[in-house]
């Protein structure tokens, strides 16, 4: 990466080491001696990285997980950008094998370091902004039980990284929450809302959610109160919701219904509709 990654430093086993250094010292390479399943055996010994790519994804596809899991090793082994964020998300979710967050950092630390082009035009942009995000979430709580501490301030540089070069919408959410409530480093509510419009613009119900509250009355971001878009954004956040934020976005959008006047709540309502129906048209 550009010097402005290989400059972070995150807190690893009380190492101030880059990120490169961290899994030089700590990490060292995934390997594939444990996997009972041999693809190349399916596909023979010179199979590329697509090739078994395609088989793990294909096994995927077809509910065979532990397959799925061992073919994207091999593939993540011989370099396959989609195969290694591929089985990172699958550990960090415990999707089809034991969730293991601490193997997913290191995955997504390799994919992180290894891309040698840090804009959003790159062929792996989307892999690396995914990657940078979820290290950005990891450094945001830590992982108990492993040489991964909580760094809030390491976190924050991780969001605005992501969310600036690459324009990755969770990473624009995440660092609008933090910049509002101060995590990180000061609290900043007007640029919060900047980050936040950007994200909830490309459908991020948290983002539309804390966005909403804050234009329903304006005090925190000091503008002019706009209780129908602050409602219809909070309404279409519920919609949006999912199981993990449907309980929070759910009493700040009943606060905000209740304080509502008849005929806001009429608008609103509308307004989400109607933004709802164009979003699945397209």
């Amino acid at each position: 990466m550009r010097a402005s990654m290989a400059s972070w430093r995150p807190r690893v086993a009380g190492t101030a080491g880059s990120i490169a250094l961290a899994i030089g010292l700590f990490f060292g390479p995934m390997g594939t001696s444990a996997l009972a399943l041999d693809p190349n055996s399916m596909l023979g010994p010179d199979a590329g990285p697509a090739e078994l790519f395609n088989l793990g994804f294909s096994a995927y596809k077809r509910g065979k997980k532990t397959e799925a899991a061992e073919a994207l090793r091999y593939a993540a082994d011989k370099g396959h950008p989609g195969a290694r964020w591929k089985l990172g998300r699958m550990y960090a979710d415990g999707d089809g094998v034991p969730r293991n967050d601490y193997e997913a950092f290191k995955i997504f630390q390799e994919i992180v370091n290894d891309d040698q082009e840090d804009t959003a035009a790159s062929p792996n942009a989307a892999y690396v902004a995914s990657s940078v995000t979820a290290l950005a979430d990891y450094m945001r709580t830590g992982i108990p039980n492993t040489p991964v501490s909580i760094d809030l301030s390491q976190a924050r540089q991780l969001y605005f990284h992501a969310a600036s070069i690459f324009g990755d919408p969770q990473a624009q959410y995440r660092l609008g929450r933090m910049l509002l409530y101060g995590e990180g480093g000061r609290a900043n509510p007007r640029q919060a809302a900047r980050w936040l419009n950007l994200s909830a613009e490309k459908g991020n119900s948290g983002a539309q959610a804390l966005l909403g509250h804050l234009l329903f009355d304006g005090d925190q971001i000091d503008v002019d109160p706009e209780p129908v878009r602050g409602l219809a954004l909070l309404t279409m956040a519920l919609r949006n919701a999912g199981p993990g934020d449907r309980d929070w976005i759910r009493q700040m959008q009943e606060e905000a219904f209740s304080l509502a006047t008849e005929g806001d709540r009429r608008t609103a309502l509308a307004y989400a509709d109607a933004r709802l129906v164009s979003a699945q048209a397209n």
